[in-house]
C-alpha cells in the first residue's frame, strides 16, 4: 500500500465536487448543461507486459462529460426568447467565428440584428421583400423594421345574394298583365332609383383608401332583351367616392352602367360582362374604372379593378353581402413578430399584413459530448464532435421551437446533493486510507 492510491482518490474526488458544485451554482442558468465526472482506474504496466496481479497504483479524471438532456421549457414575456425542444443548436456568428449556445435570451441590437447577451448574430435564412426564404448558407438575421409599401387594389371578390322577388325600380305592383313600367334613371342620390348597394374601401399606389361603392338595378326584361343564357339580369353601377364612375351623362335617358349581371332560372350566376374598354378577362368578373385624382398624388397605374361576382346568387331571400374582400393594403409598420415551431419568424404590420422575416436555423453534431465549451452557454466544434449539419427546425435530427419561451437548466438539483453527499465521504474514504497508510509507516519507524 502507497499513498498514491489515496493521493489520486483525492483528486478524483475533489474534481467530482467541483463538477457537481458547477452544476448547482448553474441550477438557474438558461439553457446549461450539465456535466458529470467520469473515472478510469490506472494500472502500471508490468516488464513482461502481463497484467499479473497488480493491485492499481488509482484513479484518474477520464473526462468531464456533459449531458445534453431535455430542460424544461418556460414560458416568458419576451417574444424574442426562444427554447429548442429536442436535438440542436442555436448556431450564433460573432464577427464571423460561429459558436453554438441552447440559450434562446435574444434580443434586437440597433441595427435590427438578433443578439445574445454576449453580441453573438442568431444566423439563420433570410428572407427578401416578397418574404420568401433564401435557404442556402445561414447568415446572421436581421429583422426588417422598415414599413411595408402599400398594394394598389387591383380585384374584389363578393359574394352576395340578390333578391330574385325584387322589382324593377319604378314598377308599380301589377294591376294588369304585363304590368305597367315606369323606369326611374338611375341616381346616386336617389335610393329609389336602384334596388341594393354594397360598399369597399380600395386602395391606391399611395396607399390611401377610397370608397368603392356598386349598385345593383333589377332590368326590365321587356325593354332590355336577355342575353344568353341568363333568364334574369341586373344592371351594375359604381362610384368612387362619391363621384359616378365612369362620369354620368349630361341626358339620364342615356344612363350607362358598368357593367351587367344574369343568372339562370335556378339563381345560378351565369353571365357577367364589363362595358368597358377593357372587358375583364374573368368570366365572372366586371371591370370597374378609378378615376385618376382620386386622392392621390399620381394616378392610380391601374385603371380598372376587377369585381369578381363568382358564387353569387339570385333566391327569393333578402339582398345579402355574405362577403366582400379586396387584395389591396396601405402601408404598414411593423407592431410584432413570433417564431413558429420551424424557426419562421412572422411579422405582423399594423395595415392588417402579415409578412416572413427570415427563419432560425440549427446546428447538430454526430457526437455532441466532442463540443468544447467556451463559457457563455457557448461551445465550439471539435474534430471529435464532426462538423455541424446545419438545417431548419423539425427536419431531419433537429428539434422543433417555441418562441416566447426558454430552456431552463438540466440539472438535477436533488440527484447533485445526494451526489455531493457521496463524493464527500469518498473523500473521506481516501483521506483515511491516506491516514492509515502513515500509521503503518509510523508502525515501521517504531520498530527496534
Amino acid at each position: 500500500m502507497s499513498f498514491q492510491q489515496g493521493l489520486s482518490g483525492l483528486n478524483a474526488a475533489s474534481k467530482s465536487l467541483d463538477v457537481i458544485g458547477n452544476n448547482i451554482s448553474n441550477a438557474n442558468t438558461v439553457g446549461f448543461k450539465m456535466a458529470q465526472a467520469q473515472f478510469a482506474d490506472v494500472f502500471a504496466n508490468s516488464l513482461s507486459g502481463a497484467s499479473g496481479g497488480g493491485a492499481g497504483i488509482g484513479v484518474k479524471v477520464q473526462t468531464v462529460a456533459q449531458l445534453f438532456t431535455q430542460g424544461n421549457i418556460t414560458s416568458t414575456n419576451n417574444p424574442l426568447d426562444i427554447a429548442i425542444n429536442g436535438a440542436g443548436f442555436f448556431r450564433m456568428s460573432t464577427n464571423g467565428a460561429i459558436t453554438y449556445s441552447r440559450n434562446g435570451q435574444f434580443s434586437l441590437d440597433k441595427d435590427g440584428y438578433i443578439v445574445n447577451g454576449q453580441g453573438a448574430q442568431l444566423t439563420g435564412y433570410a428572407a427578401d421583400s416578397n418574404g420568401v426564404l433564401s435557404t442556402g448558407a445561414a447568415v446572421p438575421l436581421n429583422i426588417n423594421t422598415r414599413d411595408i409599401a402599400p398594394k394598389e387594389t387591383d380585384s374584389v371578390k363578393a359574394l352576395l345574394n340578390l333578391d330574385s322577388r325584387a322589382l324593377v325600380p319604378g314598377t308599380q305592383l301589377p294591376v294588369a298583365t304585363p304590368p305597367v313600367i315606369t323606369p326611374i334613371a338611375f341616381s346616386l342620390t336617389d335610393p329609389l332609383s336602384y334596388n341594393n348597394a354594397t360598399s369597399v374601401a380600395v386602395f391606391d399606389s399611395l396607399g390611401n383608401s377610397h370608397v368603392l361603392q356598386t349598385f345593383f338595378v333589377r332590368r326590365d326584361p321587356a325593354t332590355a332583351p336577355l342575353t344568353a343564357p341568363a333568364t334574369s339580369e341586373w344592371d351594375v353601377y359604381a362610384a368612387v367616392d362619391g363621384v359616378r364612375v365612369p362620369a354620368a351623362p349630361a341626358a339620364p335617358a342615356t344612363q350607362v352602367p358598368i357593367g351587367k349581371i344574369g343568372f339562370d332560372n335556378m339563381g345560378k350566376l351565369t353571365v357577367a360582362t364589363s362595358v368597358l374598354a377593357v372587358p375583364a378577362t374573368d368570366p365572372n368578373a366586371i371591370a370597374i374604372a378609378i378615376p385618376v385624382g382620386t386622392g392621390a398624388v399620381t394616378p392610380i397605374s391601374t385603371p380598372t379593378v376587377l369585381f369578381d361576382f363568382t358564387g353569387t346568387t339570385q333566391f327569393g331571400a333578402a339582398f345579402s353581402v355574405n362577403s366582400i374582400k379586396q387584395d389591396g393594403y396601405t402601408s404598414g409598420k411593423l407592431s410584432k413578430f413570433n417564431t413558429a415551431k420551424d424557426g419562421t419568424i412572422v411579422g405582423s404590420y399594423t395595415n392588417g399584413k402579415t409578412a416572413v422575416l427570415g427563419q432560425v436555423s440549427l446546428a447538430n453534431f454526430t457526437n455532441a459530448n466532442g463540443l468544447q465549451s467556451l463559457g457563455d452557454n457557448q461551445w465550439t466544434e471539435t474534430a471529435t464532435s464532426g462538423a455541424a449539419l446545419v438545417g431548419p427546425p423539425g427536419t431531419g435530427s433537429m428539434g422543433v421551437l417555441t418562441s416566447n419561451a426558454t430552456e431552463d437548466s438540466n440539472t438535477d438539483l436533488t440527484g447533485e446533493l445526494v451526489n455531493m453527499i457521496t463524493a464527500q465521504r469518498v473523500y473521506q474514504a481516501n483521506a483515511q486510507t491516506i491516514k492509515t497508510q502513515d500509521q503503518v509507516l509510523q508502525t515501521l519507524v517504531n520498530l527496534r
